[in-house]
């Protein structure tokens, strides 16, 4: 069965549609109820950008606090207009984030967990030639909690 979308729909207020197999209801169920998979789909939604997160960021809380401590760590960046650099405040939220049990993380921090994986992602694909143990390069990545050293 499919309902398209009507027009006077209120604000707020979704269509029920099925789609496939997947929108029955499961075996079992006598009940008639359509399952909604929005909240499913959110929770895997979920659950990837945290294995995402857990895949770019390689720094325990620990080690990325004492990281962001250094000298060298404030120095790197782009400082927007304040005196610390945006990878700097992402770091002190990713320490954050990883002393987060998963159930408690918010939409905001699943957003910036993305965030995170993005820079990660796209840093790498930089990576100069040569030693990069002390380069510009590595200290921006530990900013954001990926050491590509380790």
């Amino acid at each position: 069965m499919y309902a398209a979308p009507r027009g006077d729909v209120t604000p707020g207020e979704l269509p029920v549609t099925t789609t496939g197999p997947d929108d029955r209801k499961p075996p079992g169920n006598d009940s008639g109820v359509v399952h909604d998979r929005r909240m499913s789909d959110k929770h895997d939604d979920a659950d990837d950008i945290r294995h995402d997160f857990d895949d770019a960021v390689n720094m325990t809380p620990s080690e990325l606090s004492d990281w962001l401590d250094t000298d060298e760590s404030k120095a790197v960046g782009q400082k927007n207009g304040g005196s610390e650099s945006t990878g700097h405040r992402s770091g002190r939220r990713i320490v954050e984030l990883l002393r987060t049990k998963k159930d408690d993380l918010s939409d905001s921090d699943l957003s910036h967990m993305k965030k995170v994986v993005g820079y990660v992602s796209r840093h790498r694909a930089q990576r100069p030639s040569g030693d990069i143990s002390e380069t510009d390069w590595r200290y921006s990545l530990m900013n954001w909690g990926h050491d590509p050293l380790k």
